[in-house]
């Protein structure tokens, strides 16, 4: 039997085909390894799993079936490098029972590399999931085989270097693979320009902080507390938009509260009544190195959709006192620092008691009932408490709101119907069709490129309020 396979055999005899076919048996499974071996290694753990819970049902139930498979990437990649290592050595021995040993080079080097290495790893580049998929009870029986050599080579890679090797893109990757993915990139991708900015801007809103979406003090439209709802601020406040105004006292970085637009619906301009005796709501306080998405989850809480930003590094001095302050620093599970404690002035009690109501009840004959609660203790220790409130506030650098953090989220300005903008250093109008973000990529606008809202001149004011006046 031996002699039968040493002897050269003789071109178109019995002998020659039983050899040509054993050699194509053995280059067809060579070629079915080095496939399966790039098809079924391409894939990381990772891979599989998000196609196995968000791909199409038939590449879902493909990719379950190797799933397993894959699990053991060094057993799996020592199986099938064995197994093809002994059918290319197989096939050797047959080419040089065949042809003589220049032809046998040549057959090897040729045919045999197109045949069982280029075109099998060509098609499983491309088709690598439906065809390993195909094959995996194949590649089981292999595993289970060649299991008692494969299994100690695998160990020693792991030993060598690590077992399990899978990578996680980080957030640049990402965001990089989604703009890829879009379809403004001409790739096939199905992600539109919205989309890909949303995801872009949900990626870079962790490195962004409260002060790259505030809008500076210098900028903010607020209300003096010793200043007066006349025709004037009242017009202001109407013709701004704004659903909310910070007040300050003394200067305009200490900010003591906020007051409520809806709160002023039934004041009169001809009352006169002066700001500290509205309802002035607590403000919460962050610090200017807060990141936007913590700031986000307590906006999301409902406290506030406002907060003043306080500097920090350094000394920081109050704005009445000259005391030495900090700023508060964030933690995880922070909630909002509010600018003053629960007491009588921000009580139900005084909330009734407020500016609000007091043309109503003048009106309405509750002049009694109104002057029962400002004789009250309560409402007498509102103003004390409010003056003692400014004396204890650090200095404010400037405001954030939902709305300011939701712009960077979205990564373009939110605008109403309201809302008329200009540059705030060339005094360029812009109008509200264009006004949209220059730059996916960019940061928060700084002072000098950021827009504010521009109020009507006090003719427009004037002219519009009295309109509306009774």
């Amino acid at each position: 039997m031996s002699s039968y396979f040493e002897e050269r055999a003789p071109c178109c005899g019995t002998h020659f085909w039983i050899l040509l076919s054993m050699c194509s048996a053995f280059v067809l499974f060579a070629a079915i390894t080095s496939g399966l071996s790039l098809g079924l290694l391409s894939f990381s753990q990772v891979d599989l799993e998000v196609l196995v819970k968000a791909g199409q049902p038939k590449i879902q139930k493909n990719a379950a079936k190797i799933m397993s498979i894959v699990k053991n990437e060094h057993l799996l990649l020592c199986t099938l490098l064995i197994a093809k290592s002994m059918a290319l050595e197989g096939v050797s021995v047959f080419l040089e029972k065949m042809f003589p040993e220049w032809l046998s080079v040549l057959i090897a080097a040729t045919i045999l590399g197109l045949t069982a290495e280029i075109i099998p790893q060509a098609l499983c580049s491309q088709y690598g999931l439906s065809v390993g998929a195909a094959m995996s009870p194949f590649v089981r029986v292999l595993m289970m085989v060649f299991f008692p050599i494969a299994y100690p080579l695998s160990k020693l890679l792991d030993w060598l270097f690590g077992k399990g090797h899978t990578a996680l893109l980080g957030r640049a990757e990402l965001k990089t693979l989604v703009h890829l993915h879009a379809i403004e990139a001409g790739k096939g991708g199905e992600l539109s320009l919205h989309e890909t900015r949303i995801i872009a801007g949900a990626l870079d809103l962790t490195q962004k902080t409260a002060k790259d979406a505030m809008t500076p003090i210098s900028e903010t439209f607020s209300l003096d507390i010793n200043s007066k709802l006349d025709m004037h601020t009242m017009g202001l406040i109407m013709s701004i938009g704004h659903s909310r105004i910070p007040v300050y006292s003394g200067k305009q970085t200490n900010i003591v509260g906020i007051i409520l637009v809806k709160n002023l619906i039934f004041c009169h301009h001809e009352d006169e009544m002066p700001i500290k005796f509205m309802t002035i709501r607590r403000v919460p306080r962050v610090g200017e190195d807060w990141p936007l998405y913590d700031i986000l989850n307590q906006f999301k809480k409902g406290q506030s959709h406002m907060a003043v930003v306080l500097k920090c590094g350094g000394n920081i001095r109050t704005a009445a006192t000259g005391t030495e302050g900090h700023c508060p620093s964030f933690e995880p599970g922070d909630h909002f620092r509010i600018s003053t404690d629960a007491s009588n002035w921000h009580s139900q009690e005084t909330e009734y008691y407020s500016a609000t109501l007091k043309s109503v009840m003048h009106r309405e004959g509750d002049s009694d009932l109104l002057q029962r609660r400002s004789e009250q203790p309560d409402a007498s220790s509102s103003f004390e408490n409010l003056e003692s409130l400014s004396t204890e506030v650090e200095e404010v650098i400037g405001i954030i709101t939902l709305e300011d953090v939701m712009e960077e989220l979205l990564q373009e300005d939110i605008l109403d119907e309201t809302d008329q903008y200009v540059d705030v250093h060339q005094n360029i109008r812009i109008k509200l069709e264009h006004a949209r973000r220059v730059s996916s990529g960019s940061s928060r606008r700084a002072s000098s490129t950021r827009q504010q809202r521009r109020s009507s001149d006090a003719s427009r004011v004037f002219t519009y309020v009295s309109s509306v006046s009774p």
